[in-house]
């Protein structure tokens, strides 16, 4: 049957809205371009060319060629073109190349999910190139194939935990396989922001030293997301010179983009505030019209709780629709799940037997999927550059596709949806990544001198004045020992790296009553997630937590079918440490720095599913949480807030409300998460004296989140004073001004005074540029 043209399904999710609801806010038509083909490279062996060509490949994009041949010739290259592009040829070219040339050429590919690296073997061993002997080596290889890859594997496909745990330390191993190391292939590279990419970064670089002690110097290729400037994101992870292929000779798809915002409904939330209907409960029924229609859909959500609850809902609504018979082809898929469940779930995927998936950015960032009909984005993903990647699963095969994104009732989503500009006529956010930050950096030194002495010429390669002020902290520690020929390991027992900044082991979630293993919780959200009482869903089953074992990192939970579901509350307090950069602008003070900030998750609500109302609230006792990090603030006189009709009473609620907002709007300037970022207001603060708000990174150290902020300070406030005053609720709202995680129960919250506020700061912003002073501390 073909396909329903992308604007006929749009005008029938339309239609089958509830009676009055016209939750469209904007329709983008995206057209489509034809392809631009380009010669095979006069290098490329003529078996390579029949078989590509037997795959259906008959000759490459102009991109591609591009890509392979900068490669070819020695360049490092970062290939940033869309989704369904074929990225993946512009590095098996050369690999492949160098391969049948010599078989003893080595290519060593890196992916962020293992889902990613089986797909791309499928895909090499589809290829049938008997020179051609690949293998994944990740922590599912059985420990007897590991020798036979070391040994014999000449196309090695990982990630960076096993190359940061596994390859590095036991190089010695590897040896045979490094000396001849030709290409080192980095897929999905816009994923290495923050403090993985940071921790990435130097395991890049610690790739290279080793190579070099073998004589290689291998040849990078990273694939990306479009992102601004992908030469110097690439160039930061790689620390080498790297040539950009920007420009996409691949043909594209036309797409219909829908903004779609869930109405208000009839209900009041937390302090009376108006409620729209939920993106996921949203989300589930367009799920469920499309999946009616034969659409192949993925609908992508942010959170593994909310990949299970669209997938419920969507087979709910096939019940209802009398198309129960479809409720099989439904099904959640997230990280967390075991290998198997894994593996099962995209061959059902892949072969079409599922016809709706509800996905994490698991399946974003894993298999590539081709022939899909419809996208929806439940909620903002958290970078354009991501919301772009997995818009991009539509219209994959080259017919007209359909992308639906639904805003969450937050800030940012409803700015979105209101400002189609934000979306479709900015360029996409370049990748943020500190590799100097201490917490990073001390770690990785330490790796890094374990696998071979660390010497003053391996200094430039790990940064700049900042490694020799860590590397003395580390000799003053009795950690590292200096010798005059460099720096040794000291400890029998081999270092370590947290680089996905979970922070520390993960917390195991059992089953009470069978003593299953359920999933995982990472060390650092363990105690928001899984603490007494939190509802845990697994494949579609609800559980309740029984208890938290902080001490054997492992939480007991009990199946039962509840009606609600739970938030954590918490109270934070900052201290300002150090300044490192200010400037004063009339009556508005500019800062970053670190800071020392202490969290505590003191209770949590439960709400109820069907309509978000809070039945009630239950006390934790958990202990506080201390994370040193990097912060942006500013300050504003207490006299200039009383000129805008801000007296000091009145001061709280504004300065609260501004900063919920501005950490909801941060992430359209910085690749972060809401979730990566938190934030501090007060109306005296005892280290500056005067009304201040705060915006710090959530990682230890800082992820360069906040310092970007610093950078685009006028914007980002800019933007935070539009979504707040233009929201159509009187008093605040999860639209505007609320946060699901306040620890003070959203109160108090001006919204007025929160507008009058930032016309205060961004006057003074836009009045000039004051003096800059370096180096300050505290205030």
């Amino acid at each position: 049957m073909p396909p329903v043209p992308s604007r006929v399904l749009l005008d029938r999710l339309i239609a089958g809205a509830p009676a009055g609801e016209s939750p469209v806010t904007h329709i983008e038509s995206l057209p489509g371009s034809p392809g631009q083909v380009a010669e095979w490279p006069d290098w490329t062996p003529p078996v390579l060319i029949a078989r590509l060509a037997a795959r259906g490949v008959a000759a490459p994009w102009s991109h591609q060629a591009h890509a392979a041949q900068l490669a070819h010739d020695g360049q490092s290259v970062v290939i940033a073109t869309g989704t369904a592009s074929g990225k993946s040829l512009a590095y098996q070219l050369p690999g492949l190349a160098s391969i049948l040339d010599d078989d003893r050429s080595r290519v060593l590919y890196l992916s962020p999910t293992k889902a990613l690296a089986a797909d791309q073997l499928g895909a090499l061993r589809r290829l049938a190139l008997p020179q051609l002997r690949a293998a994944t080596f990740d922590g599912d290889t059985p420990t007897g194939e590991r020798d036979w890859v070391r040994a014999h594997a000449n196309w090695v496909l990982t990630n960076p935990d096993m190359l940061h745990r596994g390859i590095l330390p036991g190089h010695p191993r590897w040896s045979s396989f490094l000396r001849r190391l030709r290409y080192v292939v980095i897929d999905e590279c816009h994923a290495y922001r923050g403090m993985f990419g940071s921790h990435v970064a130097h395991i890049l670089r610690r790739l290279r030293r080793i190579c070099a002690k073998y004589g290689s110097s291998p040849t990078f290729i990273l694939a990306s997301a479009t992102v601004a400037r992908p030469e110097e994101s690439a160039g930061r992870l790689t620390g080498l010179p790297v040539a950009a292929v920007a420009e996409s000779g691949a043909p594209r798809a036309e797409r219909v983009f829908a903004l779609w915002e869930p109405p208000l409904t009839a209900l009041r939330g937390e302090n009376d505030a108006p409620v729209r209907r939920s993106a996921g409960s949203e989300a589930a029924r367009v799920l469920a019209d499309l999946v009616i229609e034969g659409s192949r859909t993925l609908a992508f959500v942010r959170s593994r709780r909310g990949a299970e609850l669209t997938a419920l809902g969507a087979a709910r609504h096939l019940s209802e629709a009398g198309a129960g018979s479809l409720r099989r082809r439904v099904a959640a898929y997230r990280a967390g799940y075991l290998p198997e469940e894994r593996r099962a779930l995209e061959a059902a995927l892949s072969s079409g037997e599922l016809l709706g998936v509800a996905a994490t950015n698991a399946l974003e960032l894993g298999v590539d999927i081709a022939g899909l009909d419809s996208v929806v984005l439940a909620g903002f993903p958290g970078t354009l550059s991501s919301l772009w990647q997995q818009a991009g699963r539509a219209g994959r095969a080259g017919d007209s596709a359909l992308v639906v994104f639904i805003a969450r009732d937050d800030p940012l989503d409803t700015y979105l949806v209101h400002h189609p500009a934000a979306i479709f006529g900015r360029p996409v956010e370049a990748t943020v990544q500190d590799p100097s930050n201490p917490y990073v950096l001390a770690p990785q030194l330490c790796c890094a001198a374990a696998e071979l002495p660390l010497t003053e010429d391996d200094l430039p390669l790990f940064g700049g004045e900042e490694v020799r002020t860590v590397l003395g902290d580390l000799v003053r520690r009795g950690i590292l020992r200096h010798r005059p020929a460099g720096w040794y390991w000291t400890s029998r027992e081999r270092p370590d790296a947290d680089i996905r900044g979970a922070g520390g082991e993960p917390f195991a979630i059992v089953d009470e009553a069978t003593g299953a293993l359920l999933g995982t919780a990472d060390a650092s959200s363990a105690l928001r997630t899984v603490h007494p009482g939190a509802v845990y869903l697994h494949q579609g089953r609800s559980y309740v937590v029984s208890s938290l074992d902080l001490e054997g990192h492992a939480a007991l939970a009990r199946a039962e079918d509840p009606d609600w579901s739970t938030s954590p509350r918490d109270i934070t307090d900052i201290a300002i440490v150090e300044t490192l950069r200010s400037r004063r602008v009339g009556p508005v003070g500019v800062h970053f720095g670190t800071v020392d900030v202490t969290n505590q998750i003191v209770g949590y609500q439960r709400k109820r599913l069907s309509t978000g109302q809070i039945i009630d609230e239950t006390p934790l006792d958990l202990p506080p949480e201390e994370l040193r990090t990097k912060s942006v603030w500013y300050t504003i006189d207490q006299q200039a807030l009383d000129d805008a009709g801000l007296s000091f009473p009145d001061v709280p609620g504004a300065a609260h409300a501004a900063e919920h907002a501005a950490i909801w709007l941060l992430p359209l300037f910085a690749t972060c998460d809401r979730w990566d970022i938190g934030g501090v207001s007060t109306a005296l603060h005892p280290d500056t004296g005067a009304p201040t708000i705060f915006v710090y990174d959530g990682h230890p150290g800082g992820a360069g989140f906040c310092a970007r902020g610093h950078d685009v300070l006028r914007e980002w406030l800019g933007a935070t004073r539009t979504a707040i005053h233009s929201c159509e609720c009187s008093t605040g709202c999860p639209s505007c001004i609320q946060s699901p995680k306040c620890g003070n129960g959203n109160n108090p919250l001006d919204k007025e005074g929160a507008v009058r506020l930032l016309d205060v700061v961004l006057l003074a912003l836009d009045r000039g540029v004051g003096p800059r002073v370096d180096g300050e501390s505290p205030g």
